[in-house]
């Protein structure tokens, strides 16, 4: 007699999170778009600040935005919600309960990040209609707005990694590419944080190492950690690279106008950000370090990675920097010759100069030393972070 397919109710707690993650999986894939439409948005609003200006707040880049926050949010309590009323006690078993309500601990994370998103957005209209354009990236708003996004796309790897967990073999292979991308957007989030550290004219200086330092390290660490596979920051370093690299290509193919005044730099077509970071040498030096010292102490590991990474970055970017500052990279490939409408002519030579940061060498050679010790404490932290993810089931 065949074997019939056991009803929900007759599995154990372990059986029934086993089923699910083979047969349910639509939460993962509500995330993996939510977290392209906020990070794709957020990206695509600094690309029509620097063309066009702020000129209303309905820009189609700020409605891809709060689509992402609309979509998390959603999922997210009907998965909440779904998972409270259905009283069953396997199924609970893979939530966590807060305030009464049952749900995945991601699904709980990417709601209280749609809702801060949604709330930045009036804020973001009042502070622009009271004080006028950013000079910087980092506002009040903006932070609030980076605070949802980032509680999006953290609940969507928590979201993904558990539904990995509970997975069989077969299934957590296709779950990790998901997976490798939400982390690649959030890489995406935290390099637009510290975007103006990276630019070219910035990568002899100090600063430009720290900055990355700060910002990527833990980001690969975890997710290499979480994911278990070979190569895994590697993996998503490339595809961070080709998408970056994707846009500098498009963007400037949509035609654009500045319409906000003062415009030193008439604009024809939306400008892109710049040439992506070469990261991948320094996520491969990572992976790599990471595994033959796999057996050693935490701190030893994140010590002899966390500098590995950073030679590697550094071996990387300061000769792309001299490359990127020069003649040669005034090109569509390479992008330097794109400048945002409020960019007088007089000035476009500062982005063909290596700027002086730190003023003296002594003042470089201790900016060097916070990068190296920013290295090796942000990869121990990736280091904690990734373990905790690769446990969580809930």
């Amino acid at each position: 007699m065949a074997q019939g397919i056991p009803e929900i109710g007759s599995l154990r707690p372990h059986e029934y999170t086993i089923e699910k993650a083979q047969s349910t999986a639509w939460y993962v894939w509500s995330s993996a778009i939510a977290v392209t439409a906020t990070t794709g948005g957020l990206f695509w609003d600094i690309s029509w600040h620097l063309s066009i200006g702020r000129d209303t707040f309905w820009t189609p880049a700020h409605l891809a935005i709060h689509f992402g926050a609309i979509v998390a949010g959603a999922s997210s309590a009907y998965l909440i919600l779904s998972t409270t009323s259905e009283e069953d006690a396997a199924r609970r078993a893979s939530s966590v309960k807060i305030w009464g309500f049952y749900g995945p601990l991601g699904a709980f994370i990417s709601l209280w990040g749609g809702l801060t998103m949604l709330t930045s957005a009036p804020f973001d209209n009042w502070w622009h209609n009271s004080f006028g354009l950013d000079v910087q990236i980092i506002s009040p708003p903006h932070v609030v707005l980076i605070l949802g996004i980032f509680s999006v796309e953290l609940g969507a790897l928590i979201l993904i990694v558990a539904e990995m967990n509970r997975a069989g073999e077969e299934v957590r292979a296709k779950l990790n590419w998901v997976f490798l991308y939400a982390g690649c957007m959030l890489t995406f989030l935290l390099l637009m944080l510290i975007w103006e550290y990276t630019d070219q004219n910035l990568m002899h200086s100090a600063i430009f190492y720290r900055a990355v330092a700060l910002a990527v390290p833990p980001i690969l660490v975890g997710i290499a950690r979480a994911s278990g596979y070979r190569w895994a920051a590697t993996k998503v370093t490339v595809i961070y690279f080709s998408l970056w690299l994707l846009t500098l290509w498009l963007l400037p193919l949509v035609p654009a106008q500045a319409k906000l005044g003062p415009v030193y730099t008439p604009i024809t077509r939306l400008v892109p950000l710049r040439f992506p970071l070469l990261l991948f040498p320094g996520a491969a030096a990572l992976d790599y370090l990471l595994d033959k010292t796999a057996l050693r102490n935490k701190w030893f590991q994140a010590a002899i990675a966390g500098a590995g990474f950073l030679v590697a970055l550094v071996l990387s970017q300061w000769p792309m920097g001299s490359f990127l500052i020069s003649k040669h990279a005034e090109n569509r490939v390479f992008g330097t010759a794109y400048y945002s409408y409020n960019w007088p002519p007089s000035d476009y030579h500062y982005a063909h100069e290596f700027a002086a940061y730190e003023k003296t060498p002594a003042q470089f050679w201790l900016g060097m030393g916070y990068a190296l010790l920013a290295a090796i404490l942000t990869t121990r932290m990736g280091l904690s972070w990734g373990a905790w993810m690769h446990k969580v089931k809930r």
